[in-house]
């Protein structure tokens, strides 16, 4: 698999990126369940604003690590716009990161609460929180070049901690 991102690329190509991932609709089963949640929502978060788009990564650009997670919590990124933001895995990533002195605090609850990570940088296979938690390989294989792009564009990382199975076959696919 290549990139489709120069190699030269300039400094803004990152937020360019982030911005053509956040508007993809690749998916029809994935697009339909983020975007009903988004309007459903969970009793807990009803009176809350929705993300309802792609999950783009976040994090320090010149990460040396790489933590690359399986997909958007339906109401946790799905949510807050921001990967393991506002859910439960988020709040045992966060935790350890803090503990490690890769973030300068032990949660994250929203896009904007301060949360800024050092030498670590987030991402998923998947961008879209798919039905049951559960994405199938075709959308694994859809967002293959959205992880790709991204990762060229992180010139120095170096180690991808894959957090289970699916972010794990997807991390090898960037070999």
């Amino acid at each position: 698999m290549e990139s489709r991102v120069p190699v030269s690329a300039p400094g803004d190509a990152l937020p360019a990126l982030h911005e053509a991932i956040c508007a993809c609709r690749r998916c029809p089963r994935l697009v339909e369940w983020r975007e009903r949640v988004a309007v459903e929502k969970r009793a807990a978060y009803r009176s809350e604003t929705y993300w309802g788009r792609p999950i783009p990564g976040f994090g320090d650009p010149l990460a040396r690590i790489l933590v690359l997670g399986l997909a958007p919590a339906a109401h946790g990124a799905n949510r807050t716009g921001r990967i393991f933001t506002g859910d439960r895995s988020g709040d045992f990533l966060f935790a350890g990161l803090h503990r490690a002195g890769l973030a300068n605090q032990p949660t994250s609850t929203s896009r904007d609460d301060g949360l800024d990570l050092r030498d670590c940088f987030i991402t998923a296979a998947v961008r879209c929180a798919p039905p049951a938690n559960r994405p199938d390989p075709a959308e694994r294989d859809a967002c293959a070049d959205w992880l790709l792009d991204e990762v060229v564009l992180l010139p120095t990382a170096r180690v991808v901690v894959c957090l289970g199975a699916f972010a794990w076959a997807a991390g090898l696919r960037l070999r």
